[in-house]
Parts: structure tokens; C-alpha cells; sequence
């Protein structure tokens, strides 16, 4: 178990207790995955994951969902490769009472992906490691246009690999989980309107803001890359190439902003976790830092509202 990871926990917590009495508490926990660094190692989901989540559950008395990440099922893209397997087996044996149970109409049968509401607010869990799978990606498709958006005004999804980023699985380079969200996964949610993907893979903090219009009028979706959690740093490494993606989106206008990029150095991206505050159809995130990272302004401070003024 690493020292930083123990950080993380003991301030979500400090987190959870200093909210609990106030209008808006904390709700339920996302992570976008990588809960350990060898997932086909059931020890290391013994002694590293599972001692933390569970304080997480019972000390913070909130439900968990895990996202799985390339360290826990390992970087395969096909659902059926042999390499994959014995993670996901263990992944399913850490995580199967806190996720939608296999059979509900909430849970893609035999996946790690999963959805599930609270409030107005929508959330969709998937398994980017396999975002070329079709057979996920057609139930994700088919959640997302089942919606009551009257009900569910706030649609939000999570998961490992990130559409863009600017880290060493970033910049100049493009895995192929990258093309598969930026083909697939990113018209699906113009679509259907998602406003946020919070995504990880990246040790550090990132956002960015993505514009599009469609006949409905002009749309704002989120694109956080948070992978502060207690693994070693990434730095920035460079801008992705997005001139193929926002050609392929010219007719609706697509336009990128990289709000927030992280810093040259380690050191400017420092081990964090993000509040998420939803008051009706407004989200804001609150980034907090831990250790010697606890003073951390990515925004001039540490929050931001998810809207354009009108």
C-alpha cells in the first residue's frame, strides 16, 4: 500500500465528515480507475484496494464504483483476450456488491459497465479499456437514448482512457482506446448530451471544454482528467493532434479548449481527488489537494463552475 494513497483517503474522509451536515453532502464515490498496479495479483486487491475502499464505505458510510483501468484488467482492446481475464475475475471479486449486480437492467452482463442514477443526476460507468467493443458500446448507446431527460437533467459517464490529454499516454501519442473514444464514444455523447466524462490513465490534472452545436442549440460538455490518486506523477508532455477529430465534427461545430493543462513538472499536478457539487442543472468541482499539494489553484483556486455565463 502506498503512503500517498492512505493521504488521498484519510482527506476524502475528513471530506465526507466536514460535508455531511451541509445541503449538499457527499452522495456516492467515482474512480476512473488503475485501483491497483498488477490486477491479475489478487494480494495487491487485497492488501492495497480493498482496506481503503472499505473505510471509504463504512467510515464515510458511501457507495463506490470503480471504473476498471489497464492495471487492473490489463491495455487488451478485445472483451475476450486471455491476458485480460484473470483481472477481470479479480476485479469482479473486489467490486461485485458495490456495482449494479450482473442481470439488472442498470449492468451489461459479463462487462464491467454499469449505470445508475441519483437524484437528476445520470451516471454511466464503462470500460474503456475495450471502448471498440460493440457490443458495450450499443448498451451504453441504448441507456443513454432511454433517458427521461426530464427526470435526469445532469448526464455524466467515467472511465479509464481520456478522448484527449497531455500526458505520456497523450501529446503526440494516440493509443488505440484514445480512437476508439474519439470515433465512437464522443458523437455518441453529442447526441445524447452528456456534459461531463471524467476520465484518469493520466497522473495529473487536467480539463478540458468542448463547444458543439446541433438543432437544439449550442452545448457544453467537460472533459476532466483527474489521476491524482497516489500513484507516481506524470508530467506534460505535449498537445494532442486534434485537427482530424474536429474535422470529422465540422458539422456540428465542434471547438476544444484546453481550460486547465497540467504543469511541466510533477510537482504542479499534485495528488488530489475532485468534489463534484450538483444544485439542480449546475455543476461546479472543487479540486483538492493533499500533502504538499494541498494549496493547489488550477483555476487561480480551486473551483469551477461546469457552465458558459449566459
Amino acid at each position: 500500500m502506498q503512503y500517498e494513497h492512505s493521504l488521498i483517503v484519510d482527506s476524502m474522509l475528513a471530506q465526507i465528515k466536514r460535508l455531511q451536515s451541509s445541503e449538499f453532502p457527499v452522495r456516492f464515490i467515482i474512480q476512473s480507475g488503475d485501483a491497483v498496479v498488477h490486477g491479475q495479483n489478487a494480494k495487491e486487491w487485497n492488501l492495497s484496494f480493498i482496506p481503503l475502499i472499505d473505510r471509504l464505505t463504512t467510515e464515510g458510510g458511501v457507495p463506490y464504483f470503480l471504473a476498471p483501468g489497464n492495471h487492473d484488467v490489463s491495455s487488451a482492446t478485445t472483451v475476450d483476450a486471455p491476458e485480460r481475464q484473470p483481472g477481470l475475475h479479480n476485479y469482479f471479486d473486489a467490486v461485485s456488491r458495490l456495482i449494479p449486480p450482473d442481470g439488472s437492467l442498470r449492468r451489461l452482463s459479463g462487462y464491467p459497465t454499469y449505470s445508475f442514477g441519483y437524484g437528476n443526476t445520470f451516471v454511466i460507468g464503462f470500460d474503456a479499456n475495450i471502448a471498440g467493443d460493440e457490443k458495450q458500446f450499443q448498451w451504453v448507446k441504448a441507456q443513454l437514448e432511454g433517458l427521461d431527460r426530464k427526470r435526469y437533467v445532469n448526464v455524466t459517464a467515467f472511465c479509464h482512457q481520456a478522448p484527449f490529454s497531455s500526458g505520456p499516454h497523450g501529446g503526440s501519442t494516440v493509443e488505440p482506446q484514445t480512437t476508439d473514444l474519439r470515433t465512437k464514444y464522443m458523437p455518441l455523447f453529442h447526441a445524447n448530451h452528456v456534459g461531463v466524462l471524467f476520465s484518469g490513465h493520466e497522473h495529473l490534472f487536467e480539463h478540458w471544454v468542448e463547444r458543439y452545436s446541433d438543432a437544439s442549440g449550442t452545448h457544453r460538455m467537460d472533459l476532466i482528467v483527474s489521476g491524482g490518486g497516489g500513484a507516481p506523477l506524470y508530467p506534460y508532455t505535449g498537445e494532442p493532434d486534434t485537427a482530424g477529430y474536429l474535422k470529422a465534427n465540422e458539422a456540428i461545430n465542434v471547438k476544444l479548449e484546453h481550460l486547465v493543462k497540467p504543469g511541466a513538472e510533477g510537482a504542479l499536478s499534485p495528488y488530489h481527488f475532485l468534489i463534484v457539487r450538483v444544485d439542480g442543472d449546475r455543476l461546479d468541482i472543487q479540486v483538492v489537494g493533499v500533502d504538499w499539494g494541498r494549496n493547489f489553484a488550477p483555476y487561480r483556486n480551486n473551483k469551477v463552475e461546469l457552465r458558459d455565463s449566459p
